[in-house]
């Protein structure tokens, strides 16, 4: 329990330095993160025998990344995304050069990682600039990661208090209905408190933002607890002491922020 607090201390306090240090600070976080991510994933599915594309998969994704970034930095023309095509068909090329019995479940889990892993941490990436005038802003990141925590707390303490109706007992046995009502109420709140500070959203958009990360969030978890299971390991990796890998800690993440990059997209642009 105390390697697991102080884990999650110095943890914490990394990504609020993050968010904080500016955008180039940002930029290098999440582009590192996302391939780390990305990195786990492969040797997670390599467990169940699938030999992705490690080399390839996260060269992709590093220019997925970097080209996502520069469209924010340099305005760069989203026409450059074309120059991802050819990295996409050495996956096919490469295959062809190896020896293997399921060399299409390579290809397929080398691109299940990219949509899994790094398309998600673009789209947070997105949101420090997307809906933002005058460049970087680190509001809805910050935002989202704090709601995200609210939902995490309050799933916690309101299962733990009155949690008896399961919400998905095949993949994930502790969660309830219960926890994750709680999670909505603490998340919510937050939100409220947010738009207090950061003004440039009303309290309404951030509170059906706060519904959503927490929505999609625990869909994250339950996805990732599906793959667990399907692969018969306890934790996606040994990175964090007391928490296992960056993909259970970002579990909520990876299908909240799509999804809260689009509401707000329709809702702000």
């Amino acid at each position: 329990m105390k390697t697991r607090a102080i884990t999650a201390f110095f943890f914490t306090l990394v990504m609020l330095g993050s968010v904080f240090l500016g955008p180039y600070a940002f930029t290098f976080f999440y582009l590192l993160l996302s391939l780390l991510a990305l990195r786990e994933f492969y040797t997670l599915v390599n467990t169940a025998g699938i030999k992705a594309h490690v080399g390839i998969g996260l060269a992709i994704s590093a220019a997925v990344f970097l080209i996502t970034a520069s469209s924010y930095f340099w305005n760069l023309d989203s026409r450059y995304f074309v120059l991802l095509i050819p990295l996409l068909f050495c996956v096919f090329l490469v295959t062809l050069y190896q020896h293997q019995e399921s060399p299409f479940t390579s290809i397929a889990y080398t691109f299940v990682g990219l949509i899994y892993v790094t398309l998600p941490f673009c789209f947070f990436y997105a949101l420090g600039f997307a809906f933002s005038d005058q460049g970087f802003n680190f509001h809805l990141p910050l935002s989202f990661l704090l709601m995200l925590w609210a939902s995490d707390t309050g799933a916690y303490l309101f299962g733990r208090k009155l949690g008896k109706t399961k919400l998905f007992e095949r993949h994930s046995p502790k969660k309830s209905w219960e926890g994750f009502f709680g999670g909505v109420f603490t998340s919510v709140l937050v939100a409220y408190l947010i738009s207090l500070l950061f003004t440039e959203l009303s309290a309404p958009v951030l509170m059906g933002m706060a519904v959503l990360v927490v929505s999609f969030g625990t869909l994250g978890d339950l996805v990732e607890s599906m793959l667990k299971r399907s692969l018969n390991v306890k934790d996606s990796g040994t990175l964090l002491p007391g928490h296992g890998g960056l993909l259970d800690r970002f579990d909520g993440l990876l299908i909240g922020a799509p999804i809260v990059f689009a509401y707000l997209y329709l809702l702000l642009k």
